[in-house]
């Protein structure tokens, strides 16, 4: 019996993108990476981190670093982060249907907070994060730790093959959103649980 929904944020509940971009490029403008241009996007969307990195000559090590830094000039920018169609309605009738709802995330925990407080949801309370790109599947088994739960007890949905990764480390199914940053053909091979490409599917599985 599933207990918990847990979310990724960007990409699955927010369309970030253009903040993103906007975030990436003031920091390579400072540390001399390559500009990010939206017409890249779709071209970037096929590749793993590690690739994308080297495309925009970000160093690997740095990753952390530039994360922390990342998610502060995002903060700044957060009056134009809106969640996708449908998400809403989604939560909403979960937390009325008696799941509990977390997010588990990339992005800092002061700009989760900050988004749900502005969008006036009070019901998702537990909320972990982790500028360790690679770390989903500690922060998932820590969540199933602290709370004393089951791998069957929950569930995560995302929207990266990271997400898949971390979630077949842990033994958890995961529902794979087709709208956010990696493609079907990245995520493929990894065989997620679920794909979907509406929220009201998301529903449809829990």
């Amino acid at each position: 019996m599933i207990k918990y929904m847990i979310f990724d944020f960007d990409g699955t509940l927010v369309d970030s993108q253009d903040i993103a971009i906007a975030a990436v490029n003031q920091l390579a403008e400072k540390y001399n990476f390559k500009r990010l241009e939206k017409k890249d996007i779709e071209y970037l969307r096929n590749l793993s981190i590690p690739e994308r990195c080297k495309q925009l000559k970000v160093p690997m090590y740095r990753l952390p670093a530039i994360a922390l830094e990342f998610y502060g000039v995002y903060k700044s920018l957060m009056k134009n982060l809106n969640m996708f169609d449908g998400i809403r309605e989604l939560l909403d009738a979960l937390h009325n249907r008696g799941y509990n709802i977390a997010i588990i995330s990339s992005n800092a925990e002061e700009n989760i907070r900050e988004f749900l407080q502005e969008n006036k949801i009070d019901y998702i309370k537990k909320i972990f994060c982790s500028n360790n790109v690679f770390g989903k599947d500690k922060m998932i088994r820590r969540f199933l730790k602290k709370y004393k739960l089951k791998n069957s007890e929950v569930m995560y949905v995302g929207d990266e093959h990271r997400d898949i990764v971390a979630c077949k480390k842990t033994n958890v199914e995961i529902i794979w959103v087709d709208w956010g940053l990696d493609t079907v053909e990245m995520v493929k091979g990894e065989n997620p649980d679920y794909i979907v490409s509406t929220p009201n599917e998301i529903l449809s599985i829990v």
